[in-house]
């Protein structure tokens, strides 16, 4: 069984978010080591969600309660945030309804701005890291591949990936307001993963010319020399940080990269390069904005308390995502609700297999026994026996047909119960009845 608890930015605060998302060690084997019944898990952690995706063994009684349990106790020792502070910010999925979820997460239908694309790699590589770790099952498996398909018809088959921007591109939307000419304007990126490469791109969509970056993790020149930039070193980072007009963070650190005493260092660090025969100060009273987009956050909060600075962070934007966006295309989420009930279609189609497999053992163990009468009396030929194989064979094809269609609508149940009433078929533990009460 399938199980989703999720805290995004439709539940939860940002601020919750952020200590979700700064984990001291990994979430998933935590939530695998729980208990003997959590089959495997996978954690989606972005700038805007937290989920795991747990894959329960579904004969143990009140599987949905253990693995919320496994969950939220990983959670806790993993960042210290306790369960009852989580109280009311996460919500639980189960059964088809995780399929819908993820497949709908990873076509960017549940994002801050609807189509974004940054969130399609983001599952992948959950994914990706679970593996590595190992904590993924066969089942997780099939539910991230499926995701990943899933988004891809979407994004081939409807305009929202086209018609979605990014928190990148909006950030720098709600920025233009305040731009009259961004071929003039002093850029500092702040960042050289693959926020900052979406960052450069959009930014000389704009028109800025003058962009340079600076990165906490030393990267900064490799990054430079790739998309053409100047780098900034650690020792002029604060001075770059007082000219530039916009600044940009867009890492992964986990400490505030930008804060006011940044601009304080930088503005003192100019007023001592300044010429002394200026005779007045460096002129600090131009506007100067700084878009956080990390998260954690990479701006310390008190940077909007200096003097001719705005601030616009990842709860900013989100507040002023269009209307247009909050709502995905109808096209766009029928194709996600078709791709999971195909998942679900084949998942039933996996739980019905022992029902189908034990009353065909029944039926050719009824055969052979009679097979074997035949022969002893005589099946000249074995005609009587091939006859009797094709028979069985047609009488087969039916039942077994129904099986499917049954599982395919969520009615498996009732063709175990038939086998049972008709033929005294007791199919094992792990049949599409005790699935489907363990999933209520």
């Amino acid at each position: 069984m399938l199980l989703c608890v999720s805290a995004s930015h439709k539940t939860a605060s940002f601020d919750l978010l952020e200590r979700l998302s700064v984990p001291t060690t990994p979430v998933a084997p935590l939530i695998a080591a729980h208990d003997e019944c959590v089959q495997g898990a996978v954690v989606v952690a972005t700038c805007n969600r937290f989920e795991a995706y747990v894959d329960m063994d579904e004969p143990v009684t009140a599987a949905v309660a253990v693995g919320v349990e496994a969950t939220l106790s990983a959670i806790e020792a993993a960042t210290g945030v306790p369960a009852s502070e989580l109280e009311g910010s996460y919500t639980v999925l189960g059964g088809g309804d995780v399929a819908e979820h993820l497949f709908s997460v990873a076509s960017g239908l549940e994002s801050v701005v609807v189509g974004e694309g940054e969130i399609a790699g983001q599952v992948r590589r959950a994914l990706t890291e679970s593996r590595q770790v190992g904590t993924t099952s066969g089942e997780l498996e099939r539910l991230f591949q499926r995701a990943s398909e899933a988004q891809r018809g979407v994004k081939n088959s409807t305009a929202i990936g086209r018609a979605g921007r990014s928190l990148v591109r909006l950030g720098l939307e709600l920025a233009d307001s305040r731009i009259a000419d961004w071929s003039t304007q002093r850029v500092l990126l702040v960042g050289t993963g693959a926020y900052a490469a979406a960052t450069v791109a959009a930014l000389r969509d704009q028109g800025a010319e003058d962009i340079s970056v600076h990165s906490p993790s030393g990267r900064a020149t490799k990054f430079a020399a790739k998309h053409g930039l100047r780098a900034v070193s650690a020792e002029t980072f604060p001075a770059a940080v007082a000219h530039a007009d916009l600044v940009i963070t867009c890492t992964t650190s986990e400490t505030h990269v930008v804060s006011a005493a940044t601009f304080a260092a930088g503005r003192t660090a100019a007023e001592a390069a300044a010429p002394a025969s200026v005779g007045c100060p460096v002129d600090h009273s131009g506007r100067r904005l700084v878009i956080d987009l990390g998260l954690p956050r990479n701006v310390d909060p008190d940077v909007a308390t200096v003097p001719g600075v705005d601030l616009l962070d990842l709860e900013t934007i989100r507040l002023h995502a269009p209307l247009e966006e909050l709502q995905a295309t109808d096209a766009a989420r029928d194709l996600v609700r078709d791709a999971a009930r195909r998942f679900a279609s084949v998942g039933e189609r996996k739980n019905i297999t022992p029902a189908v497999v034990a009353l065909r053992a029944h039926v050719f163990g009824v055969l052979d026994a009679e097979v074997e009468r035949v022969r002893a009396r005589g099946d000249e030929g074995g005609q009587t026996e091939q006859a009797l194989r094709h028979l069985v064979g047609v009488l087969l094809h039916t039942p077994t047909t129904r099986a499917h269609e049954l599982a395919e609508s969520g009615r498996g149940d009732e063709y175990v119960s038939a086998l049972s009433a008709l033929f005294g078929i007791e199919v094992a533990p792990e049949t599409p009845a005790s699935r489907i009460a363990d999933a209520g």
